[in-house]
This record gives C-alpha cells, structure tokens and sequence, in this order.
C-alpha cells in the first residue's frame, strides 16, 4: 500500500467510524433509555435521522429496540470493511464473511462506548460531582445498566462505589482476550482487526 493509499485509507476510516459511533450511539441511547431531550441525543438522532427514516419503513422494532439503527451500524460497518479491504489488497471479501466480520466490530465498538461512559462518569464524579453537564448526563445514562449487576454483588465500602473497577475488567477481557479469539477464528484480516 503506498502513502497515498494510506493517507486515503486513514480518512475514509476516520470520517465513516465518526459516523458508526453515532448511529450505534443512538442505538445505545434507545437501549438504556437515555434522556431524549438531552442536546447530544438530539444530534444523535438529527445526524442519524436521514441515513434512518428509509430503513425504518421496511425494519420494525423488536421488543422496543431500534433495530434499524443496529442494522445500519452493521451495514455502514460492512461498507467500511470491504472498501479497507479494496484499497489495501484489491479485493472484496464474500458476503457471509463481511457480514460475520462487520457483526464483531460493531460488538467492539459497543463495549467501547461503554467503556468511554464509564470513564467520563468516573472522572466527572471526581472533579465535578452532581453536575448537570449533557455528557456527564448521557455517560451516567449508558454507564448504569453495566454497573448495576456489579453493584448488586460488591458491597458499597464506605462511600465508595468500586463497581466501575469490575465494570472496566470485564470489559477490558471480552476485548482482549475473546473479541480477537473470536476474529481469529472467523478468519478476519488484521488490517481489520485494526479498524476496531
């Protein structure tokens, strides 16, 4: 791959998975029944909404869930796979393949919102507790659903909620240790693994 490729590579990928962040944002934001007047949903939902409206005449909800948001993650995740894999080798992957593949990155970008949530609430509830920042709002709101169960099971130790210590390590070993067993054995390139 020479350096215009690379360069070329680096700004799609860069502009398209902004973008997957934010239509699997509103997915995560309808999941946990975020504050729908909260100004980051708004553009969430603004920014998704033209992509969205198509995909939701033919794509019904199932149990309350936005279905059309997820498939478009997919979709837009698949796209992005298979023009990486175009630029860099010069070929398209088959379908099933793409599919499976673009199924595991949109799962790791999730647990990666997660993750970022759960940070941000950490630290505003060391600098800035009981704030009533937007994002500070939106982190608490997503963080929640994945601490409780913690929460449930580690005694609160004075005051002091340690949950989010057993919330990052669970993640951090989906992430690194079943996530790439998982992409190993579906046969995913690393230039993709990269991606995600």
């Amino acid at each position: 791959m020479n350096a215009l490729t690379g360069a070329a590579v680096f700004v799609i990928q860069s502009l398209v998975s902004f973008y997957l962040i934010i239509v699997l944002l509103r997915f995560v934001l309808q999941l946990v029944k975020a504050n729908f007047y909260n100004p980051l949903s708004q553009f969430a939902v603004r920014a998704t909404h033209p992509l969205l409206k198509p995909i939701r005449r033919v794509v019904p909800s199932l149990m309350g869930l936005d279905m059309s948001s997820l498939l478009l993650a997919i979709v837009i995740q698949a796209l992005l796979m298979g023009l990486v894999l175009m630029l860099t080798y010069g070929l398209i992957p088959s379908y099933p393949y793409l599919i499976i593949w673009s199924l595991i990155g949109v799962l790791s970008l999730f647990l990666k919102i997660f993750w970022v949530a759960m940070i941000i609430m950490v630290i505003v509830s060391w600098i800035a507790p009981g704030t009533h920042n937007p994002a500070a709002e939106l982190a608490y709101q997503i963080s929640e659903p994945v601490l409780a169960p913690f929460r449930r099971i580690i005694p609160n130790l004075g005051g002091m909620d340690i949950s989010p210590i057993f919330a990052f390590l669970a993640i951090q070993v989906i992430q690194s240790y079943f996530m790439p067993e998982l992409a190993a054995r579906v046969g995913m390139p690393d230039v993709l693994w990269r991606l995600i």
